[in-house]
C-alpha cells in the first residue's frame, strides 16, 4: 500500500502549481549558436517543445522516424505568423528507436553537421501491447524507451563534451523522460531484468520498468559524465493529451482529458525547465524533476534504494549488452 507522504507525491504529480518557467524565460534569440536535438519531435510534447523553442534562434534537430512527419512538423512551426525575429534553425534528423541499425548513422549524419551539442533531450514516451519487441527482439518498452536511446546518447558523447568546454557550467544537458508511472506501476526495485528479458507481458508495468530505466539511465549518466561537465537529469512531463492515448477507447479517453489530462505544452514546459533553467546545473546533477518544473525525488524508496546499491550501474550495463550483439 502506499504510504501517505507516497500518496501526497502522486496528487502533486497529478495536480502540480503552474509552471514558473515558460516562453517568457527564453528570449529571442537567447540561444543562438546553441545546438539542441529532441527525440519525437513531430508530435505531442516533442513539437511543442520545439514550438516554444522556435524564437530562440538555436540550431534544432527535430528526430524521428517518419521523414514526412519530421518535415511536416518543421513547415508547421516555421510557417508561424508573425514570424520570429531570430526564428531557429531546423533540422530533420531520421532516427527510429525501435531499430538499432539506425541510431549510429542518426549519430553520424548529425556529427557531419555540427561540431557541439548543447542539449539532448530524450523525449520517448509510447506504449505496446504484450507480446511486442523491437526490430532486434528487445522488449518494446525499455529497448525503445532505454536501450536505443542510451546508444544514441554514447555516440554523441564527444559532441556533448566539446559543447561543455566552451558553455556556461551546467547548461550542457542530457534530458532523459521519466513518468508518474514509475510510482504507479514500476516493480519493486524499479525493474525486473527477468522480466525484460521477454516480449512484453503488461503494458503499464512494462512501461513503468522502462520509466525508471530512464531514471537509472539519469543518475550512472550523471556518474560518469558529469566530470565532464554534462548535466543528465529526468524529468516527469506530467499527465498530457497526447498521441500515446491513441489506441484506447473514446470513453477512457474523455474521462481522462476532463479530470487528469493537460494539453501537451504544459509537459513541453518541463522539457523546457530541465533544459534551459538556471535552477538546474551541476549540482542537481542526477535530479529527477516533477511537472511544470520542480526539482523532487522520486517518491519510491525502494526505487532510490535499489539506485543507491548499483542498480543503475547494473542496468546500464545491461542495456549494453542488449545493443552490442547488433550493432
Amino acid at each position: 500500500m502506499p504510504t501517505l507522504s507516497g500518496l501526497s507525491a502522486l496528487w502533486q504529480q497529478f495536480f502540480p502549481p503552474a509552471p514558473t518557467f515558460t516562453e517568457k524565460d527564453v528570449g529571442p534569440g537567447s540561444q543562438v549558436g546553441k545546438v539542441f536535438i529532441i527525440t519525437g519531435a513531430n508530435s505531442g510534447i516533442g513539437l511543442a517543445l520545439v514550438k516554444l523553442l522556435y524564437p530562440t534562434g538555436a540550431t534544432i534537430y527535430l528526430a524521428g522516424r517518419s521523414p514526412a512527419k519530421v518535415h511536416a512538423a518543421i513547415t508547421e512551426v516555421s510557417s508561424v505568423l508573425p514570424p520570429p525575429t531570430t526564428p531557429a534553425n531546423l533540422k530533420p534528423l531520421f532516427l527510429d528507436l525501435s531499430d538499432l541499425t539506425t541510431i549510429k548513422p542518426a549519430a553520424a549524419s548529425f556529427a557531419a553537421q555540427e561540431t557541439r551539442l548543447d542539449i539532448l533531450w530524450n523525449n520517448a514516451g509510447s506504449t505496446w501491447p504484450p507480446g511486442s519487441v523491437t526490430k532486434q527482439g528487445i522488449e518494446a518498452h525499455v529497448g525503445v524507451h532505454c536501450v536505443a536511446p542510451l546508444l544514441f546518447t554514447q555516440e554523441l558523447l564527444p559532441l556533448l563534451r566539446a559543447a561543455a568546454q566552451t558553455a556556461a557550467p551546467g547548461s550542457v544537458r542530457i534530458v532523459w523522460s521519466g513518468s508518474v508511472q514509475i510510482d504507479l506501476f514500476a516493480p519493486l526495485g524499479g525493474v525486473d531484468f527477468a522480466r525484460i528479458e521477454k516480449a512484453t507481458t503488461a503494458t503499464m508495468a512494462d512501461y513503468g520498468a522502462s520509466k525508471a530505466g530512464n531514471w537509472f539511465l539519469t543518475v550512472e549518466g550523471a556518474r560518469r559524465w558529469g566530470r565532464h561537465g554534462i548535466v543528465s537529469v529526468c524529468q516527469n512531463p506530467g499527465d498530457l493529451y497526447t498521441g500515446i492515448f491513441a489506441n484506447d477507447s473514446w470513453l477512457f479517453v474523455a474521462f481522462m482529458k476532463i479530470f487528469f489530462l493537460y494539453e501537451a505544452k504544459y509537459g513541453a514546459y518541463t522539457m523546457l525547465y530541465s533544459g534551459l533553467s538556471s535552477e538546474v546545473g551541476e549540482d542537481s546533477n542526477g535530479a529527477y524533476i516533477w511537472p511544470w518544473g520542480q526539482i523532487r525525488p522520486i517518491s519510491r524508496p525502494d526505487i532510490l534504494k535499489a539506485a543507491s546499491e548499483g542498480k543503475a550501474t547494473a542496468f546500464w550495463e545491461w542495456c549494453e549488452k542488449q545493443w552490442k550483439q547488433h550493432v
